[in-house]
């Protein structure tokens, strides 16, 4: 996936927010979103030699490992910050579900670096960003932020309704 982390992340948050009314739990689903292509700073730094999703940000076990660490520490030590971890870590894990969709994942790494992906997108053109802008499967990422913009404006709309009605 090229643009709909974000706002996945948004959706994500959103409907978590009807559970947890809290700033931080929206805040936590957009970082956790975007979090494992942190790892694209070591991409360009080391000149683009090893793909990104071959660090450890984009190992689905890291953040499962990461979350069975931190969350039990989290509700000993700030209860009211464990929502907005899982959250956070469930933004994470469902950027991972969305880069196997046409992009190599290793799920299984650091016990095996066997490649899963839904469809492999072929190098049509020369350059790769157009080989995806013009793959189907990018028809799935604008549908995901269409969906996003949408609840955006609905739970824009329905707060502008609020506040005149008071």
């Amino acid at each position: 996936m090229l643009i709909a982390h974000l706002p996945a992340g948004y959706i994500l948050g959103t409907a978590a927010r009807r559970r947890a009314s809290s700033i931080t739990i929206m805040a936590a689903a957009l970082i956790g979103s975007v979090m494992p292509d942190f790892d694209m700073i070591y991409f360009y730094a080391s000149g683009g030699r090893v793909h990104h999703h071959a660090y450890v940000t984009h190992w689905p076990l890291f953040w499962l490992v990461s979350a069975i660490l931190i969350l039990p520490l989290l509700k000993w030590l700030r209860p009211a910050w464990l929502a907005a971890g899982c959250v956070f870590f469930a933004a994470a894990m469902l950027h991972m579900v969305m880069d196997t969709i046409a992009a190599p994942l290793f799920w299984l790494a650091p016990f095996s670096f066997h490649e899963f992906e839904l469809v492999r997108v072929p190098a049509t053109h020369a350059s790769w960003i157009m080989s995806f802008l013009l793959h189907w499967t990018f028809l799935l990422e604008i549908s995901i932020c269409l969906s996003a913009l949408a609840l955006f404006l609905m739970r824009r709309r329905r707060a502008e309704a609020g506040r005149s009605a008071a």
